[in-house]
């Protein structure tokens, strides 16, 4: 089983930096000097699927997914592995200092979803997350199994995930585009497709509320 941690901060500042003295002299951290390395060292069993900056929505705001492939056992191993990392103890110190708020959630991704990877960019990312009514989660599921052939024709459909620990009942989905006109000309082409109209109505009676669309300017690592 796969976790993800969907995690979202917001603050004055795109690029959080964080300083600590060491050894008589003053280091900068970066939010992309960090959570890379910790992604790219073998000791943690995580992967940093992709973080991004916002464009659209709310503003200075950066979100980070993370996947654990060992379940719960792996996220609390990494918890637990973090506990101890100065370096990082020191940066999340400091970075606390220039956040205005921060929430995360625990996430399965849908079976049906293709599984997020690399790909060759620029791209532009769009995350939609919808609060769904209770008890609406397998109907929406039912219906999305169908739904996700029609968004697959420029390879946009990224990643698809529902929350199981944290705002409960919330479904977020991961879309790539080129830009904004390609965003725009492939939307526009799922409605000539027969059967789009039939999900689309169906499936908003399953949600009570969802985000305003949201853009990453970033590459899934």
């Amino acid at each position: 089983m796969a976790t993800g941690v969907l995690h979202r901060v917001s603050g004055g500042l795109a690029r959080a930096k964080s300083r600590a003295q060491t050894a008589g002299q003053t280091v900068v951290w970066t939010s992309e000097d960090v959570l890379p390395s910790i992604h790219a060292d073998k000791y943690y069993p995580c992967e940093l699927v992709g973080t991004w900056n916002t464009w659209y929505g709310e503003q200075d705001q950066a979100v980070h997914l993370w996947r654990y492939r060992g379940g719960y056992p792996a996220l609390t191993e990494v918890m637990n592995k973090l506990k101890q990392n100065q370096d990082f103890t020191a940066y999340r110190k400091e970075r606390g200092k220039m956040l205005m708020s921060r929430r995360n959630q625990l996430l399965l991704e849908f079976s049906f979803w293709n599984e997020p990877v690399p790909r060759e960019g620029p791209n532009i990312y769009e995350l939609r997350s919808y609060q769904l009514r209770p008890g609406t989660m397998i109907e929406w599921g039912n219906y999305w199994a169908r739904a996700i052939g029609f968004r697959q024709h420029n390879r946009e459909a990224v990643g698809g995930f529902f929350s199981q620990i944290g705002d409960l009942y919330m479904v977020h989905h991961l879309w790539a585009y080129k830009d904004l006109q390609s965003r725009e000309d492939t939307r526009n082409g799922a409605w000539q497709q027969e059967g789009w109209d039939e999900v689309v109505y169906y499936t908003a009676y399953g949600f009570q509320d969802y985000d305003p669309d949201k853009g990453f300017s970033t590459a899934v690592k």
